[in-house]
């Protein structure tokens, strides 16, 4: 493409360290080409009320790379084909403002959608792609969940935060011989609870690709003060299960599994441990703080790279395409890969392994 192009950028799910980065290095790549590149403010709001639209410059965007959250804010909520809608009375439906949104998109002029977000955001960018809305994906979630992608940005400074979490709260566990039980995000995917409870060097790991028996780990936690630990920190992912059990939810808005919000498994599992084994047991859950601050060096780069990768995509034509990680080195996947399998903790895998040799159990 040699002509002048004008395209648009949007945030969606739930905000992650680097999504910044993106916008920063998405504008700066579209200038270096002389384009008109715009921010679509609230996921896909602003091409319902295209109010919420704004010029993106390299004047706007300097030095945003270090900040965490985004510029152009973002929902969870937002999904065109499934837009909760309510009226006065508070009683809300869903409706589908997919039509709207395409047309806006047309008649603003813009000539591709550069879309950032999870496996959430990813599905709603296909299928406006099926509708012929030129569309190229970014992949961002702190879970490192989405598949086609070996890692998204986000993930790394949230497992960094979790595992500094983990660190401080040996000390204090180890002065009053407690169990402390730290619950993490990640939803339906064990990664960032594995790789900070092993880097923290945490007594117990739950992740809900393994459900846990709460009697052994119990039994683990009593051997190791059997053998002069008396201590213990416990990490829990929020979505993480009792075997024969379900997940623990804060509330659920009736508009679906995405909308479940989860939390409360550590308080469950620390009045466990507390009833079975008499230890003065406390939980913490780490929530937002997970999300929010600068990104890491390997986040902020990894954003960046992934930005001026989307803006090439565009200009080759490889429309219908999501940026990722392969080998270190960003390629291009079909939307439809990204999204066929739901990338999760390997059982079977080495860094599980490596846990059980480190005599870090799982509860199973």
């Amino acid at each position: 493409m040699s002509r002048r192009l004008k395209i648009c950028i949007n945030t969606g799910g739930g905000d992650a360290p680097g999504l910044n980065a993106v916008i920063e290095a998405v504008t700066m790549a579209a200038h270096h080409r002389q384009w008109e590149v715009y921010g679509i403010r609230s996921g896909y709001a602003g091409l319902l009320n295209t109010n919420d639209i704004i010029r993106l410059t390299p004047k706007v965007v300097d030095g945003i790379a270090i900040q965490g959250g985004t510029i152009l804010g973002s929902t969870n909520k937002g999904n065109p084909f499934r837009m909760p809608v309510c009226n006065v009375a508070g009683d809300c439906e869903e409706r589908d403002l997919s039509g709207k949104v395409l047309e806006n998109f047309k008649r603003l002029g813009f000539d591709a959608l550069i879309a950032v977000g999870g496996d959430g955001s990813m599905e709603i960018a296909k299928r406006f792609s099926d509708l012929g809305m030129p569309v190229i994906g970014v992949p961002k979630t702190i879970d490192n969940d989405l598949g086609g992608t070996e890692m998204t940005f986000g993930f790394d400074t949230a497992t960094g935060i979790a595992t500094e979490a983990i660190d401080r709260l040996h000390s204090t566990a180890k002065s009053h011989d407690r169990i402390m039980v730290v619950e993490v995000m990640g939803r339906d995917a064990g990664f960032i609870a594995l790789n900070s409870g092993i880097s923290g060097n945490a007594d117990v790991i739950l992740i809900p690709e393994i459900p846990f028996d709460i009697d052994k780990i119990c039994a683990h936690l009593m051997g190791n003060e059997l053998n002069g630990r008396k201590y213990g920190i416990v990490v829990v992912a929020e979505g993480a299960m009792p075997a024969g059990g379900d997940v623990v939810v804060k509330s659920e808005a009736g508009l679906g599994r995405e909308h479940v919000v989860l939390g409360g498994i550590a308080e469950y599992v620390a009045q466990e441990i507390a009833s079975r084994t008499g230890k003065d047991t406390r939980s913490l859950v780490l929530g937002h703080l997970q999300r929010g601050g600068s990104p890491t060096t390997f986040d902020r780069l990894l954003a960046l790279r992934f930005g001026a990768a989307a803006v090439r995509a565009i200009e080759a034509g490889k429309l219908g395409h999501m940026v990722a990680l392969k080998s270190d080195r960003i390629a291009l996947v079909t939307m439809a890969e990204a999204l066929s399998v739901e990338k999760r903790v390997d059982p079977r895998g080495d860094t599980v392994l490596t846990a059980r040799d480190m005599d870090i159990s799982f509860g199973d």
